[in-house]
């Protein structure tokens, strides 16, 4: 069953890496076509880095920490702030914004869970 697994994950994480390759052609053509770069185009570059990151990330650990998603999703939510900012009410950027907040503080949370600043830190037993 291990093995089975293994395969599978193999198999996925190769759909998912030359996926990630083709859509980055396909953005870097779209911006040669218009002769223009928009900030949203370097953010959808920055997510197809992330989920290239996360690819490997994956392969070298067998694993991933959550971090790397949650970094996806801020990003995704820039870029589509940014790409519906102009058509969106007020009310709408807030909810976006207060989205971003809370998965901002979710990192901070989980990079500081092992500090002492937190008060976090198991005492170790001797």
């Amino acid at each position: 069953m291990e093995k089975i697994t293994k395969y599978l994950q193999l198999i996925l994480l190769s759909i998912i890496l030359l996926s990630t390759v083709i859509a980055v052609g396909i953005e870097i053509r779209t911006m040669y076509i218009n002769q223009s770069v928009t900030l949203a185009d370097l953010l959808l570059m920055f997510l197809y880095l992330e989920v290239l990151a996360m690819v490997r990330v994956f392969w070298d650990q067998q694993s991933i920490s959550i971090t790397l998603p949650l970094l996806i999703a801020i990003t995704a939510l820039a870029r589509f702030i940014i790409l519906q900012g102009k058509e969106m009410n007020p009310s709408g950027l807030v909810y976006e914004a207060v989205a971003i907040l809370l998965i901002a503080g979710a990192i901070v949370v989980l990079r500081l869970r092992h500090s002492e600043k937190l008060g976090l830190k198991k005492n170790k037993k001797r």
